[in-house]
């Protein structure tokens, strides 16, 4: 049988955005825990450094989402090149203050300014594939295929971080990450051959040939919207809460330098499934498919409370972690039939600040009971919103199956 990788990859400009879009977004796994290094090593603080890297993350996940509407109403060329110029001077500025000892709150500024313009490269790499592939199997492979393609970033951007912040300058982590992502970003937004054009909904009224720009209702409150805005918001606190509990228990362990190694076991499963599941065409309804994935990983996840060694973590990570990109995979393209073609960037941008805002509550709530009652409370933490979001997902999986899909993805609303 043909590779379907290659299949997609052959369609013109599609490997281009796709590995231009690849490095552009190798910062969304490098500034967090690069800023935290940054900050630590320069003022010797884990608080400051978390507060200031907590208004990076949230900023970028909270306005991505706007910056997305944006360029669905305006196209990506047009609103990403200058959100690329402010994102790029505003980190350069932190990295620079921060070498200087400024106070903190000017560092809380740049950050905010730096997340809340950088985007979601994710969600403009997946609207260009909706425009240039058509076909349902296809461009379940191409999603799967970016899906893969992020995980690999969340196993090689935290290493290169830590490495370059504590072997060569503690700004190290944070400078190569706005390098590469800055060029990664200008070559993917030179490619206009392959930039979606923009969409308009046909009026309700007017005459034949009458439209009007997207309605300005946001796209997270449409249909089925919301139910898939909050189960992503308990699947990223599974991963927050995952990777504060695991550097615990590696650190209870005696060697706390491993933790990075279980959390890449965790992200390689991940990234196996991603590539296996792109290669099948599953006739199952899509919402069942993401129900059962969710499902799998609350399983897996409880598995954690059961590990006695760093060994066996690493293990059950690794077979757990099979279950996230097929979930996520089967939720982008849950977003993608729940809006009109002109909300798609937008809607895949909330699945991803969805993911993101999950991660920072799982960090702080996992990092709290941590406190109070060692590691394993913080993979109670993980275990309780695993089984949440499966919870979410299973009462309303009828609602999501009689949903009317905007676009032809493989079908959401009823099994085959």
């Amino acid at each position: 049988m043909p590779n379907p990788y290659a299949d997609v990859l052959r369609v013109p400009g599609a490997a281009a955005f796709s590995g231009a879009g690849a490095l552009a977004r190798l910062p969304q796994s490098m500034v967090g825990i690069g800023t935290v290094l940054m900050v630590e090593g320069l003022y010797g603080s884990y608080a400051a450094a978390g507060r200031v890297s907590g208004v990076l993350v949230i900023a970028q996940a909270l306005l991505s989402p706007q910056v997305a509407r944006w360029v669905d109403r305006s196209g990506q060329r047009r609103v990403l090149l200058p959100m690329l110029a402010l994102t790029t001077l505003s980190m350069a500025a932190l990295v620079v203050a921060a070498w200087l000892r400024a106070p903190e709150a000017l560092l809380w500024l740049f950050a905010l300014l730096g997340g809340g313009s950088q985007g979601s490269y994710g969600s403009y790499v997946r609207a260009r594939w909706s425009h240039v592939v058509r076909e349902p199997k296809r461009l379940h492979t191409a999603y799967s295929l970016e899906s893969a393609i992020d995980e690999l970033g969340f196993i090689v951007g935290p290493v290169l971080a830590t490495t370059l912040a504590t072997a060569v300058l503690p700004p190290a982590g944070v400078a190569v990450a706005v390098v590469v992502g800055g060029a990664g970003a200008l070559m993917f937004l030179a490619q206009r051959r392959t930039e979606p054009p923009l969409t308009t909904a046909p009026a309700s009224a007017g005459g034949v040939g009458t439209v009007r720009p997207a309605g300005r209702r946001s796209a997270v409150l449409m249909p089925g919207m919301p139910v898939l805005a909050v189960t992503f918001v308990a699947m990223g606190t599974i991963f927050g809460a995952s990777d504060v509990a695991t550097v615990a228990f590696a650190q209870e362990h005696g060697n706390q330098g491993l933790s990075g190694l279980i959390l890449a076991a965790f992200a390689l499963g991940s990234l196996v499934a991603g590539l296996i599941y792109g290669a099948l065409h599953l006739r199952s309804s899509l919402s069942t498919r993401f129900v059962i994935g969710l499902v799998a990983l609350a399983a897996g996840v409880s598995l954690f409370l059961v590990t006695h060694s760093l060994v066996s973590l690493a293990a059950v990570m690794s077979v757990t972690g099979l279950a996230i990109a097929p979930t996520i995979i089967n939720g982008n393209a849950m977003a993608q039939a729940l809006v009109p073609p002109e909300r798609l960037t937008e809607a895949l941008a909330w699945v991803s600040a969805a993911l993101g805002v999950g991660a920072s509550l799982g960090s702080w709530l996992a990092g709290t009971r941590i406190e109070e009652a060692g590691a394993a409370a913080g993979f109670h933490v993980a275990m309780g919103a695993a089984w949440a979001s499966a919870l979410i997902a299973l009462v309303t999986l009828p609602v999501l199956r009689r949903l009317k899909p905007h676009q032809p993805v493989q079908d959401v609303t009823e099994p085959a």
